[in-house]
């Protein structure tokens, strides 16, 4: 598993390029907070729907044409991210 550091650094690499982002980038990030508390995710065709330490976060990772997730989305990762404290 990674260390904190590892994990808050992916984070802010995340939140410098909010157009060019994956699903793979935010399961990652997700895998990896397993090890500090409880990760519960729901998904259907379309959507994902994150749940960490009381914070909720969705992701549809159907963008016609290309494999990077819609900035709004990557928001609410970030936005997650904040109320949780592994994003300032």
């Amino acid at each position: 598993m990674a260390s904190t550091d590892k994990i808050k650094a992916r984070i802010l690499e995340i939140a410098a390029k909010p157009h060019n982002v994956t699903l793979a980038d935010i399961e990652w990030v997700m895998n990896q907070l397993k090890q500090f508390g409880e990760v519960t995710v729901s998904e259907n065709v379309h959507r994902k729907v994150w749940c960490f330490d009381g914070a909720l976060f969705s992701v549809c990772p159907h963008h016609k044409g290309s494999k990077q997730l819609k900035p709004a989305y990557v928001k609410e990762f970030l936005n997650a991210m904040i109320k949780t404290g592994w994003y300032e």
